[in-house]
């Protein structure tokens, strides 16, 4: 197979040569990394990355395929790919296709061969920044041009590119528990993790109301992960904000943990370089215990702005940086963490969060 050259061009003007992988063509997006050392799968279809051209730390990329349960939706959702190692074959018995097959289908361009040790220094120093991959302009003045102009992340909603259009229901129509699943962009082990639990979970589109879940009957609601900045969302937020209100517990996690901490008065702010990876240090403030969790984020809760607002607390904190990992409500049964505590792939430490919420359905 001839190999193609390719360009990766940050907007502060660092120029990468590399190889083309996936798709030929040229792709935007804010550069970000992820240290996870497996899970390539179920990262890359993470509806979270939307806009997002990720690196990955380690080595090795693509070499156990693609699995056909792994998926967290139903393509992958990165803007572009960068890696050390790229690998077309693949030696996983139970895999159906290589990576680069799945690129192709989805549309993904990305770069290959390149020191992504050294990108993700500059990540990590410097901050994420937008950048460009091209396998077809080979002209570094044109594509850092293009990477100038790329619209920022911050003040970007971009929950409407993946949520679902139209509500679907999931489980068995006796399971004990009925829940609501806000998509902001859910990533499919949420609602596994549910329906595993006795819960059947109706999944609505983002702009659906209270009064639209109402009618399903609900126990509790979920409030799902996703991309961009929740500032950009003050319709969603509202409607958060009655749903609270309503009594009802609710759950949410990252993009819907920012979301119902907005709805209550707390504030977030973009992150130097975010935290994206499969062993991020997190302490329970209510147990005292740590957890090794999965984190795929670039703006958290403004810790300064817990302390503005009485009826909510903090119950987690990321060791590593000291920010905000979780906050529930103190007159409801209402709680969320920056975190995911469905862990696919990743540690398992976190999946209490899903029996406390059943516990909240159980008790309300």
């Amino acid at each position: 197979m001839t190999q193609k050259n390719a360009l990766l061009v940050l907007a502060d003007g660092t120029v990468f040569k590399g190889t083309a992988i996936g798709k030929i063509g040229t792709t935007t997006g804010e550069i970000a990394f992820n240290t996870g050392m497996t899970g390539y799968q179920e990262i890359f279809t993470d509806p979270s990355y939307k806009g997002q051209i990720l690196t990955m730390a380690t080595s090795h990329i693509g070499n156990y395929g693609i699995h056909p349960t792994e998926s967290e939706s139903d393509s992958m959702k990165i803007a572009g790919m960068v890696v050390k190692k790229f690998s077309t074959n693949y030696s996983r018995p139970s895999a159906t296709k290589s990576l680069q097959s799945l690129m192709e289908r989805d549309n993904v361009v990305g770069i290959s061969d390149i020191d992504t040790r050294a990108l993700v220094k500059i990540i990590r120093d410097r901050g994420v920044q937008n950048a460009v991959i091209s396998s077809e302009i080979l002209d570094e003045n044109q594509l850092k041009n293009i990477a100038k102009n790329i619209p920022s992340m911050e003040g970007m909603e971009l929950s409407s590119k993946v949520s679902t259009q139209k509500p679907y229901v999931v489980g068995d129509n006796d399971a004990p528990y009925k829940v609501a699943l806000l998509d902001l962009g859910v990533k499919l082990s949420i609602i596994n993790q549910l329906v595993e639990r006795g819960c059947q979970v109706k999944v609505y589109p983002m702009s659906s109301t209270l009064q639209d879940f109402k009618t399903f009957n609900i126990d509790g609601i979920m409030l799902s992960n996703g991309p961009g900045d929740p500032s950009a969302m003050p319709n969603i937020i509202k409607n958060v904000a009655e749903m609270v209100e309503s009594g009802i517990p609710i759950f949410g996690i990252c993009l819907g943990h920012q979301v119902l901490a907005l709805s209550q008065g707390l504030k977030t702010e973009k992150m130097h370089n975010g935290h994206r990876g499969v062993n991020h240090p997190v302490k329970n403030l209510k147990t005292g215990k740590g957890e090794i969790t999965t984190q795929n984020h670039g703006f958290v809760v403004s810790k300064n702005s817990i302390d503005l607002v009485d009826n909510v607390e903090m119950t987690h904190v990321h060791l590593n940086d000291d920010t905000v990992a979780g906050i529930e409500l103190k007159n409801k049964k209402v709680f969320s963490v920056q975190y995911h505590p469905e862990a696919s792939s990743g540690p398992h430490d976190s999946r209490y969060l899903f029996d406390q919420f059943i516990e909240n359905m159980l008790s309300n």
